[in-house]
């Protein structure tokens, strides 16, 4: 236990309880230590590190393809985005390009994985405001892109599918039949679920006007992904600063209006149909030729210099800050991670709410705790 979170001094009518670590609306091992006095919440302390790995300093000692496989344990829901980011960092120090057949299957995977990533928000969150039924619709389409992985690379979850230099393994044309069959079953999903669960009445008093977060304050704490955009504020990194060819896909940025959680809720649902869209775009145009740029195949030795890369993750702007001193591992790593910068907001949004608000709040941020801790 940390001595920020320890058992605080009390007031005769104040109560002190633990929210996790081992809590499932706690969306992994995060501890709130709450202060409360009846139902309002006085103080609340988040508490991490409990799924701490050390991910930056095993980086030190291992050679830049061997660094992808550890990418895949930071964001365990949205692996596919934390693959492509290491990569684009080491090949700015490599001066390395991808072909144009990798970035547009780069593209394709990490939306399908943010399609996946955002239903299982969708029907967790669902439970944790009580709606259990969303659950059940959601895992059905999210099992169905976790089929078109294992049938990519093998893998449902942690992926290793994207390389330096491009990708693993190229798609057969049995899997684009099938990516195309799942996109058209998908589009009337999502008017189910807001009929099932945006526009539910008992969800909308739930979250609307709940866990207000302005522009002015999500700027200020460095929120990223739907966190910012439901804020109102128009920023994503495929859009600002386009990699993998983004800048040539037609799609739109979804915001919200009051920054509540409701707003967090929507712009994710939303955020689907669009990764839909570029999907679609990504398939129609798909280039010929390889998907591996020559000479990446062997230890890459980089010449010493430093460099920043960032991506649109599922939960926000995911960056790596990559230095090399010359030799084959990276000298140092480090990850800014949406989720560990997302998580800022609670200690002071959680003052003066009701418990059962906690919940509804700490839900809408969707943090991952392989991302905050590392």
């Amino acid at each position: 236990m940390s001595d920020a979170a320890a058992l605080p001094s009390l007031k005769s009518d104040q109560l002190f309880i633990n929210l996790g670590p081992q809590h499932p609306s706690t969306h992994g091992v995060l501890r709130l230590g709450l202060t409360l006095e009846g139902e309002l919440i006085v103080k609340a302390v988040p508490d991490i590190g409990y799924l701490h790995r050390g991910t930056e300093k095993l980086a030190e000692v291992r050679g830049y393809h061997h660094c992808v496989v550890l990418t895949d344990r930071w964001d365990y829901v949205s692996a596919m985005p934390n693959n492509l980011v290491f990569c684009l960092a080491a090949e700015k120090l490599m001066g390395v390009k991808a072909p144009a057949r990798a970035d547009a299957l780069r593209v394709m995977t990490c939306e399908l994985n943010r399609c996946a990533s955002h239903l299982l928000f969708f029907g967790t969150y669902g439970i944790d405001v009580g709606a259990f039924t969303p659950f059940l619709y959601a895992f059905r389409e999210r099992e169905m892109i976790l089929d078109l992985f294992e049938m990519l690379c093998g893998a449902r979850l942690t992926y290793n599918y994207i390389r330096l230099g491009g990708v693993g393994m190229d798609v057969s044309a049995d899997w684009l039949t099938r990516a195309k069959e799942f996109l058209e079953y998908f589009k009337p999903r999502l008017d189910e679920y807001d009929t099932l669960l945006t526009y539910n009445p008992i969800f909308m008093a739930r979250t609307r006007g709940v866990g207000l977060v302005s522009a002015a304050e999500a700027v200020n704490w460095g929120l990223s992904g739907p966190n910012l955009r439901g804020s109102g504020v128009n920023y994503d990194v495929r859009k600002h600063d386009p990699y993998s060819g983004y800048e040539s896909y037609d799609f739109e940025v979804p915001l919200g209006q009051e920054g509540s959680c409701w707003d967090r809720y929507v712009c994710r649902v939303r955020e689907m149909r669009q990764s839909i869209r570029i999907i679609e775009q990504a398939l129609a145009r798909l280039p010929e030729g390889p998907i591996l740029a020559p000479g990446v195949a062997k230890v890459p030795k980089p010449a010493a210099g430093e460099v920043y890369a960032h991506v649109e993750g599922s939960r926000g702007d995911l960056g790596i800050y990559l230095v090399s001193d010359g030799g084959i591992s990276p000298y140092r790593m480090h990850v800014r991670a949406p989720s560990f910068v997302n998580l800022a907001m609670l200690e002071e949004k959680l003052a003066g709410m009701k418990v059962a608000d906690v919940i509804a709040v700490l839900g809408s941020i969707d943090i991952v705790l392989g991302e905050v801790d590392r």
